[in-house]
């Protein structure tokens, strides 16, 4: 178009710096020339707030056959079982690559790395550092390895590039080719690449209690699917059952689910527990059984929180073992080794996103995805607790590869079935009535939550029609290009809660409380890790 600059070039171009995009990115410029581009600072997004760890199966007597069990258990019979053995069988080298860029991982006396216990494993399983602050010791330490890598400057090189939001992609002959950007002075950039990588992460911001960062308005996903891309399962929306119930700035504050695998026990307000009557595994059921039995106990006693009761463990045991957690209970105002903490479930993952194949290949040629911004199938209709920096570890680096080494021809259709319920919307307008995030935030909480009927997903649904959705094409700012994406996401998620009748992991329906899903048996599975880890 006259009067552009002109477009800025690269290989291969990936949208995100968590664990997901920088391990592709990292990956990639092993082979390529890569671009980096992320809407705020390196470490803004969701991988850094990950507190409990990252799942492998590096213990003795733990195998990947183990572990992927577990995985398809937790994923209520959705899970895809090939995408699973990929996950638990290349866990432990994507761990052992983790310590080799200079992760520092929790020792047990022994020196062995520490392993703790979350919700739905057969046993110890999770790894951590600091205590609870395993996602910032890995993005800190990629995004380490990743600023060294564009200082040597070399073809195969990677350039980092901040405070830089994506506009759309960019299309040609059916195919991707690129993407626009907002730069942070307000200006259009246009870059062109072979392939593109979008790792941009979840959308917590859909609801209005949420554990995920402010950058979380799925922008990736949105613009994929505005390109063309098939998404699917955007039913199924992870609730963590504990967030601080607390005013103020640490609202919605993750109480990380390690914390009851250390042996904090959930109670209502009368101080009983609840959880044991409803599943043999107590409070380490798997999190949207423990989600739901909390929203069913807050609304019998008025909509008051439930307790979260560590003072077993003790002040100083919390305190080592959780110093991220302490300090912000603390700050709160509460003693946690005194007294039980309020919690409540807030949005915490989507397991559904971008259809992929086991490489991060999209049904879009040039266009690949990785992260919580892909669905390739691992998480099912419930996700395995810290299975996710896991899936941003192995599929980021398969997604890296892959984007290093393809041609638009080297795309299939990833993932055989339908292109999902919901994907085909009415176009969006820009007549209607103006609306706030807020509004929308509050509108997803109260009928898409945790507890959905079909009615209310359909009020939702005609609401969000009469919204005015922000016009791309005129002078946009970044919020702007945010709620425009927020507006997509939640007309797609309401469309495809509606086309799953019944109730099946994280999507429950109280006017179709039966299972849609019955688990499948899970198979035998013969796994060896790829490599030793810890």
């Amino acid at each position: 178009m006259a009067g552009q600059p002109a477009p800025l070039r690269t290989e291969v171009l990936v949208v995100g710096s968590g664990i997901a995009g920088l391990t592709a990115a990292l990956t990639a410029a092993e082979r390529s020339d890569v671009l980096l581009v992320t809407k705020g600072e390196l470490a803004e997004g969701a991988t850094c707030r990950a507190q409990g760890g990252i799942a492998g199966a590096v213990g003795p007597g733990d195998s990947p056959a183990a572990h992927a069990r577990d995985t398809l258990a937790a994923g209520a019979g959705l899970g895809d079982a090939e995408a699973v053995q990929v996950l638990c069988a290349q866990g432990p080298a994507a761990i052992a690559e983790l310590l080799a860029r200079g992760v520092v991982f929790d020792r047990a006396e022994d020196g062995s790395c520490a392993l703790g216990l979350e919700g739905a494993h057969d046993r110890p399983r999770i790894l951590h550092a600091g205590g609870d602050a395993t996602g910032r010791a890995i993005e800190h330490a990629l995004i380490r390895a990743a600023r060294a890598r564009a200082a040597e400057g070399a073809r195969g090189g990677l350039t980092l590039l901040e405070d830089t939001a994506l506009v759309d992609l960019q299309v040609a002959q059916g195919q991707v080719v690129g993407a626009e950007l907002l730069a942070a002075d307000g200006s259009r950039v246009r870059v062109r690449a072979r392939s593109t990588v979008l790792a941009t992460g979840g959308a917590g911001q859909l609801f209005a209690h949420t554990t995920n960062p402010a950058v979380a308005t799925g922008d990736g996903l949105a613009a994929a699917w505005r390109a063309g891309a098939a998404l699917e399962d955007l039913e199924f929306f992870q609730f963590h059952p504990t967030a601080l119930a607390v005013k103020g700035p640490h609202a919605s504050f993750l109480v990380s689910e390690a914390v009851r695998g250390e042996g904090a026990l959930l109670r209502d307000a009368q101080g009983r527990r609840f959880l044991p009557a409803l599943d043999p595994r107590g409070e380490l059921a798997p999190r949207d059984v423990v989600a739901r039995a909390i929203a069913h106990v807050m609304a019998a006693q008025g909509g008051r929180p439930v307790l979260l009761d560590a003072t077993a463990i003790g002040a100083e045991r919390l305190r080592r073992r959780f110093p991220t957690i302490d300090a912000a209970v603390r700050a709160a105002g509460i003693d946690w080794g005194r007294e039980p903490v309020p919690v409540t479930p807030a949005a915490h993952y989507w397991m559904g996103g971008i259809r992929t194949d086991l490489d991060g290949r999209t049904t879009l040629p040039g266009l690949h995805a990785a992260g919580e911004c892909a669905r390739t199938g691992v998480h099912g209709a419930n996700r395995l607790a810290s299975n996710s920096l896991l899936e941003g570890a192995v599929f980021g680096a398969r997604a890296g590869a892959a984007a290093a080494t393809s041609t638009p021809a080297d795309h299939g259709s990833p993932a055989a079935g339908p292109t999902g319920a919901g994907e085909e919307l009415p176009p969006r307008t820009a007549t209607g009535r103006a609306w706030s995030r807020t509004e929308l935030q509050e509108l997803l909480w109260s009928h898409a939550g945790l507890l959905r009927s079909g009615t209310a997903l359909e009020e939702a649904a005609a609401e969000l029609a009469t919204w005015r959705a922000p016009d791309p094409a005129a002078h946009i700012t970044a919020r702007e290009l945010e709620d425009r994406n927020l507006l997509d996401l939640a007309r797609l998620l309401l469309a495809h809660a509606l086309a799953r009748p019944g109730s099946v992991g994280a999507h429950h329906r109280l006017d179709e409380p039966g299972t849609t899903a019955a688990p499948h048996p899970v198979p035998s599975l013969d796994l060896t890790p790829e490599a030793p880890a810890c």
